[in-house]
Order: structure tokens, then C-alpha cells, then sequence
């Protein structure tokens, strides 16, 4: 499902661009380090997803513009999560949240991904009850109050 997608894959860190690279190899992935690089690429490519990580190159930035430009958009980040961060992500959009330490499933996750949007399902109904153990570990008891009252779904997802 994912042999011949192109992705943009964004990230500060090097190696886990190296990484995301290795672990999509029948994919065309480019790749930005920094939030000009990602900018540049969204405004002049297209892409079949994008990989945004959340802290160090504005990713929420880079979300609305992937949005605006009709780019399915997965937001990455690193263990510290806030469900600010959550509520955010999916009110401008992104289909789905994703922790680094996941990323050995990436594969995996983003074909289940691609086979919620080919069902007309909703990505984020699949990515929360995929992220709610997580969540249970290393959030204050309540944030399922927060996550499923506060944010309203976005129309393109």
C-alpha cells in the first residue's frame, strides 16, 4: 500500500530522518531538517503524506500549511506529550499522532492509516484508541475528558 508514495518526512534530528528513510523504502521520501526546508517543500511539491514532527521545526506550522495544500499530515513526536499538543494537531487537521518510539511500526501504522482513509473512516477515532494506553501512562488522569470534549474534528478529515 505505501510502494511508490511520496512522503515528506520533517524533522530536526538527523538520525531519525535516516531512520523514517530506512523504514519506508518503497517510498520516494524527501526530507527537511528545519522549518524553511519543510516550508519550501510543501509549497512546491506534492506529496502523498507528510511526517511532521512536532517540536524543534514548528510543526504545527507546517501542518496548516500541509492542510491548506490538501497533504494528509501524521505529527511525530517524542515521548513529552501534552494533550495541548494533541488537541492541536487535530484541530488543524493532522490524521494522526505518532510517538518516536513507535517508529519501528511506522510502516505498519501508516498502511493502517492509508486503509482507514480507503474505508472513509476517521483516521483520528483509530489514532486515539491506538494512543490511549500511552496516553493512560503518561497523562493525568482526565485527559480523555479533555481530548474527546475539546476538540472539534476538522472537515477535510
Amino acid at each position: 500500500m505505501l510502494r511508490g508514495k511520496t512522503i515528506l518526512a520533517v524533522d530536526d534530528e538527523p538520525d531519525i530522518l535516516e531512520t523514517i528513510v530506512d523504514l519506508l523504502e518503497s517510498c520516494r521520501i524527501d526530507t527537511a531538517a528545519s522549518f524553511r526546508q519543510a516550508q519550501d517543500c510543501l509549497l512546491t511539491k506534492n506529496y502523498d503524506l507528510a511526517i511532521l514532527d512536532v517540536m524543534g521545526v514548528k510543526g504545527l506550522h507546517l501542518l496548516d500549511l500541509a492542510v491548506r495544500r490538501k497533504i494528509p499530515s501524521v505529527m511525530l513526536t517524542a515521548p513529552a506529550v501534552s494533550t495541548e499538543y494533541i488537541i492541536q494537531a487535530q484541530e488543524r487537521g493532522a490524521m494522526a499522532y505518532i510517538f518516536k518510539e513507535e517508529m519501528g511500526q511506522l510502516e505498519t501504522l501508516l498502511v493502517q492509516l492509508f486503509e482507514v482513509l480507503a474505508r472513509g473512516e476517521a483516521p483520528w477515532a483509530y489514532t486515539m484508541k491506538r494512543i490511549a494506553p500511552i496516553l493512560d501512562e503518561r497523562l493525568a488522569p482526565g485527559w480523555r475528558n479533555k481530548l474527546i470534549a475539546g476538540p472539534k474534528q476538522h472537515p477535510d478529515r
